[in-house]
């Protein structure tokens, strides 16, 4: 325990100092840290060969399980929220659409009306959510995992985020959308570090290592998350789940198909996907993500990864009785607990979360070294 919270406090301390450093320092850093990710893997993959190791976690697996990976979209894999995105996707559409003297039949005045419209929605949205996550929390925090109970106060942010949902539906703002317009968004969309290349690379060995990859997002446009990691030349035989826009001769109505809005969508749909999974093979499952909308899945996966220092999902999930743990650390105690064990050392809901400063860590951990 002495040992996790020094490593804790460490993390903690660094992410303090770096806040001062330039781009050009955090690019150096962070060649640094990916160069530490490979000696951690070749750490692990030094071992003899009939001895079994936790990481690479292509090789914990192999022939033993199929590997079903998850991870959410917004913030998670990219740098900038999809919703912002496709709001300024819809001002500039409108801008567009003026000048060129075409009546769209929009319902909505001057663009920078609707620019207003929308900085009011985001607002109400930010001081609203801050409000959810504190009636979710218990009074007392939790000494271990409370699933039930978790869910339960979860409850409370799915009716919050379908409300803000029908909101910004009813307001107009994202009719007048060009379909392609949105698809170039989505190239143009910048991907967190580290993240381009692990999709890349594990689209091309999911077949030879016997993996499925589905995306669950919360985006209100599934299109956007095809064409952004179609840009990236990883969309092959990646598995997109999320909402869609509905169009009309490639322009948006500004009507949302809604099929995941909230925590409660997303591990329903996690655990219809991981029960549908071929069951004469038992899989291993890896979810990765970074708010406290991703918690349930983080649980519910045998390996739940949390990306990034998002406060609000640490504050939740250690109310409800949740751990964090550095991943090299728990890599470490998992290796231990291997050696001793004939079963599966990871398991769902055993109330730890493993936590990543950059998708190379998580690269380094499921393939190994190999980072071209």
């Amino acid at each position: 325990m002495a040992q996790k919270n020094n490593a804790l406090q460490i993390e903690e301390l660094l992410d303090k100092l770096s806040v001062s450093l330039t781009g050009e320092e955090l690019e150096i850093i962070g060649k640094l840290y990916q160069q530490a990710m490979k000696l951690e893997v070749e750490f692990f993959s030094a071992k003899l060969v009939d001895q079994p190791v936790v990481a690479p976690l292509s090789r914990y697996c192999d022939p033993k399980y199929k590997l079903l990976i998850f991870s959410d979209f917004d913030l998670t894999c990219t740098v900038v929220d999809s919703s912002a995105i496709l709001a300024e996707i819809a001002i500039l559409s409108f801008q567009k659409a003026s000048q060129s003297g075409i009546d769209n039949n929009l319902d909505r005045a001057k663009s920078g009306e609707l620019r207003n419209l929308w900085n009011m929605l985001s607002k109400q949205y930010m001081e609203e959510y801050e409000e959810c996550m504190e009636r979710l929390l218990p009074p007392e925090e939790s000494k271990s995992l409370d699933y039930d109970k978790l869910y339960k106060g979860l409850e409370v942010l799915a009716e919050f985020e379908k409300a803000a949902n029908s909101r910004v539906v009813d307001s107009g703002v994202l009719r007048g959308m060009n379909l392609e317009d949105i698809r170039k968004a989505g190239e143009r969309l910048i991907l967190q570090g580290g993240c381009k290349n692990f999709f890349q690379k594990i689209v091309k060995t999911r077949e030879i290592l016997n993996l499925d990859i589905h995306i669950l997002s919360y985006c209100w446009c599934a299109e956007l998350i095809r064409s952004a990691f179609s840009s990236a030349g990883c969309l092959d035989g990646l598995n997109i789940h999320a909402n869609e826009f509905a169009f009309e001769e490639s322009v948006s109505t500004g009507e949302i198909d809604r099929k995941i809005q909230s925590p409660l969508d997303k591990v329903e749909k996690f655990k219809s996907i991981r029960s549908d999974a071929d069951s004469t093979v038992p899989f291993l499952s890896v979810y990765i993500g970074d708010s406290a909308g991703d918690l349930l899945c983080l649980l519910e996966a045998d390996i739940g990864i949390v990306v990034g220092s998002s406060t609000s999902l640490r504050r939740v999930g250690r109310q409800f009785g949740v751990s964090f743990v550095p991943l090299f650390l728990g890599l470490v105690e998992k290796q231990r607990q291997l050696m001793d064990e004939d079963a599966s050392v990871f398991k769902p809901r055993s109330g730890v979360l493993y936590t990543v400063s950059s998708w190379s860590e998580i690269h380094a951990f499921v393939l190994g070294s190999d980072f071209s």
